[in-house]
């Protein structure tokens, strides 16, 4: 009996690895071995191959000339380029699809939020995910999809960041007030206070992580 289904195995092999890295199980630096990969999870080599080089296609590892596949560092240089992207696109994405967002939308971008705060409550390793569905959720009504490409890829990188600035409990009621803020804004069609409230929300996940970068 595998620890994963016969199906679609580069996804599935991603997904478990990509869950182990984001919630630090997996160290940065760390090598990560693929034959002992295949064995633990009673399958061939070419599938963790492929998965593997989708992780390193989301920016989660890196491979290095004859030395293999390792965990990518975690550096304040990474999260202030990907954060700050993030907030050169993401306001405006969030204002577009908040003009166009129906009742349908408004429900769905409730349902993402209250899987998010349930993760965030848990410290569950999807943490990163959830954050990610939520805040795509805001941008999808915009039917924009080279944006959406875009916004969900800097989210790919932003997971680890994301985790590791939930690390601190005492921050957890300011992502979900600022959340909670957020999808209200968005819900009523305020896309001027959409916006602005997405770019405050970012700024300050930023400045949290810099200090905690270089507090060591």
């Amino acid at each position: 009996m595998t620890l994963l289904e016969k199906k679609a195995l580069p996804e599935r092999i991603a997904d478990v690895m990509r869950s182990r890295i984001i919630a630090g199980s997996l160290a940065p630096d760390t090598s990560i071995r693929q034959d002992l990969l295949a064995a633990e999870l009673g399958v061939s080599k070419i599938p963790v191959r492929e998965a593997l080089a989708r992780l390193e296609q989301d920016g989660l590892i890196i491979s290095q000339t004859n030395r293999g596949f390792f965990v990518a560092p975690l550096s304040v240089e990474d999260a202030y380029d990907v954060f700050a992207l993030r907030l050169k696109i993401e306001p405006d994405a969030v204002a577009f699809g908040c003009e166009r967002a129906g009742p349908t939308d408004h429900l769905f971008a409730r349902r993402a939020l209250d899987a998010l705060n349930a993760a965030i409550s848990g410290h569950t390793g999807d943490i990163g995910a959830c954050n990610r569905a939520f805040h795509l959720s805001l941008i999808r009504p915009g039917q924009r999809r080279v944006t959406l490409q875009i916004v969900e890829r800097l989210h790919l990188l932003a997971e680890r960041y994301i985790f590791k600035h939930l690390e601190y409990s005492s921050r957890n009621a300011r992502a979900e007030a600022e959340h909670e803020g957020l999808l209200e804004s968005w819900s009523k069609g305020d896309a001027k206070a959409a916006a602005a409230k997405t770019a405050t929300h970012i700024e300050t996940t930023l400045a949290d992580l810099t200090e905690q970068f270089n507090a060591g």
